[in-house]
């Protein structure tokens, strides 16, 4: 294979709102450029798990080489969801240039924008793209305003396409060589190159995707990563087209794959800085970041003797996902299970359908929390990550729970309700701007008020059209409780939340409210009950099943009934003592669902 000039180098990637045509234009790319063969091409063909394909969302990034008019074209296909945001400002910092992809019927949304603003910061040519021109709802002029607002360039600029049909999308390939700069690199320079990506193969160990940024690596390459401080070997280099296509090296400003013998993601994250030792170099490429999740929920099998596949599933897949963080817990109710850590909610639910799908576990899911960060009375700082951690409440001098800066387009007649939302969750608002006829709403909030629903509740108040993006700005004190919840007078400690105190008590209600639904009745009278401390907030009572105990009985003395019916309520009182209550695994998701 020849080595390609570097000014011969296009690197980019196409950033969009979810379902914008990101993927689609891709495939279309990957045709007219004869990288894959229309005989193997599927649609999303850069979305390789059957999960990116059902949801139609791209949640791992895949880069891929195309070879167009001479020019060796680079392009990653980046996740468009807000939870991998690092993700994606990483292969932002590999790339010179974006195709920024706007559907022309839905147009500017809020991940649109947060993307832009990372590709604005990273310094990247921007290619603007309207997608979807030939829809009926396609409002072309609308769009185009829009657009020429946001980035402040000319309609000249801006391509009209269509992804689904190839309509206009040779002007894209023809816009990349034109106005994307080729990489400027060093290669005499001591060897650095970004990760962008990594995961784990079963067969090979851990393969990194990088951009060669200074030097070059070699086939054989004694390798080492200068955050992690790991070392490992280059088994293998090359590019992917879009399958692995092996070569004796990467040069510099290309982007490729190395498979190397590590054992595990951690020791080579996102961000991280490659260096080989025969030309080491010791200054890291900047933006480096340990990335930490900030939703925790305990994952329980649904029967404990499948508790050792679920901790060996969980190792597997963060092996590949070094952004997973677990630890082991144990309820009285649950049994054994484990308390996992992800980037939002989105992250949370595509690890829980593969570990129900690739390991083909049953789990309870305990509703999410976030974590707080708590000074006690002696001084001393501790990180909580579920409200059964919080200490005695006489111990704590402060509590500080995590705040986001948040972002909602809408179109202008939702702006009412959608202020209402936000500030029925505690959030305040800090700005509003008009684009054309959208609004931009910038807001703060507690984070854990957004956890459970919020997207779903945008979504019903703005009929579909809001858009929402986030991102954690601090921690703040506030006035926390935690509120437990008992059953027949004992504590179930998978159900304890925190809440503010304010919230509390409707909280409280709401949810005893709930258990009495999904808790089967039985043979006794049982409590639900909410508290704070030592004192009950709220209460519902699961009424006895009566069972007629006096259908044998026919004729005879009243007294005959009596004294049967006097063993039953004897016998009814002795179970409330000692009778067990089965709660159903649906008990522990009652926060998530709403009436």
């Amino acid at each position: 294979m020849q080595v390609t000039d570097q000014t011969n180098i296009r690197n980019f990637c196409i950033i969009a709102h979810i379902d914008h045509g990101k993927s689609t234009l891709a495939d279309r790319l990957l045709e007219l450029t004869g990288t894959v063969e229309k005989r193997d091409m599927k649609s999303q063909l850069l979305d390789s798990m059957d999960l990116e394909r059902e949801k139609g969302i791209t949640i791992k990034l895949a880069p891929v080489r195309m070879h167009y008019k001479n020019y060796e074209l680079n392009l990653i296909d980046t996740p468009g969801h807000v939870d991998f945001s690092y993700e994606v400002s990483r292969s932002l910092e590999a790339c010179e240039g974006a195709i920024l992809v706007v559907d022309a019927s839905q147009g500017i949304q809020a991940q649109t924008l947060a993307n832009v603003y990372l590709a604005l910061a990273a310094d990247l040519t921007i290619i603007p793209v309207l997608n979807k021109v030939d829809l009926p709802a396609a409002d072309v002029p609308r769009v185009t305003a829009e657009v020429i607002n946001l980035l402040g360039c000319s309609e000249s600029d801006i391509l009209k396409i269509s992804a689904k049909t190839g309509q206009g999308v040779p002007d894209v390939l023809d816009a990349v060589v034109q106005r994307i700069v080729p990489p400027a690199g060093d290669a005499a320079k001591p060897t650095r190159a970004l990760i962008f990506d990594s995961y784990y193969d079963d067969y090979r160990g851990v393969i990194l995707y990088t951009r060669t940024v200074d030097g070059q690596i070699k086939k054989g390459d004694t390798i080492q990563m200068l955050a992690t401080g790991a070392s490992g070997l280059a088994l293998e280099v090359g590019s992917l087209n879009p399958s692995m296509r092996p070569a004796a090296s990467m040069a510099t400003g290309e982007i490729g794959y190395i498979v190397t013998n590590l054992k595990t993601t951690r020791e080579a994250k996102v961000g991280d800085t490659v260096t080989v030792k025969r030309s080491h170099a010791d200054e890291p490429l900047p933006g480096y970041q340990n990335v930490k999740p900030f939703v925790y929920a305990g994952f329980f099998p649904v029967s404990n003797e499948d508790y050792n596949e679920l901790k060996d599933a969980i190792e597997k897949l963060s092996m590949s996902d070094s952004a997973l963080q677990f630890e082991p817990e144990n309820s009285p109710v649950l049994g054994f299970g484990v308390r996992i850590g992800f980037l939002g909610l989105l992250h949370m639910d595509i690890v829980r359908e593969r570990l129900e799908r690739e390991y083909g576990l049953e789990l309870v899911v305990t509703n999410p929390s976030t974590d707080y960060q708590i000074t006690l009375t002696t001084g001393e700082e501790i990180d909580i990550k579920s409200a059964a951690d919080l200490p005695p409440v006489t111990k704590i001098s402060e509590i500080r729970e995590p705040w986001i800066n948040g972002e909602i387009v809408v179109p202008q007649e939702y702006v009412g309700s959608v202020i209402q939302l936000v500030v029925s969750k505690r959030g305040r608002q800090k700005n509003l701007s008009y684009i054309d006829e959208r609004a931009l709403i910038s807001f703060e909030a507690p984070l854990a008020n957004l956890l459970t629903d919020f997207y779903d509740q945008l979504k019903s108040v703005t009929s579909g059209y809001g858009s929402f993006n986030y991102e954690l700005s601090d921690y703040k004190a506030e006035d926390l409780v935690r509120v437990d919840f008992y059953v027949a007078g004992e504590i179930i400690d998978a159900l304890s939340v925190m809440a503010h105190r304010s919230e509390s008590q409707s909280l409280g209600r709401e949810t005893v409210k709930k258990l009495k639904d999904v808790i089967p009745r039985q043979n006794f009278q049982v409590s639900l009950q909410a508290a704070i401390g030592g004192k009950f907030i709220a209460r519902e009572d699961l009424s006895a099943y009566r069972k007629d105990v006096t259908t044998g009985l026919y004729g005879g003395d009243v007294s005959r009934k009596k004294k049967v019916l006097a063993k039953q309520a004897k016998g009814k009182k002795r179970m409330k003592r000692f009778g067990k209550i089965d709660i159903p695994s649906e008990a522990f998701t009652v926060m998530l669902k709403r009436d």
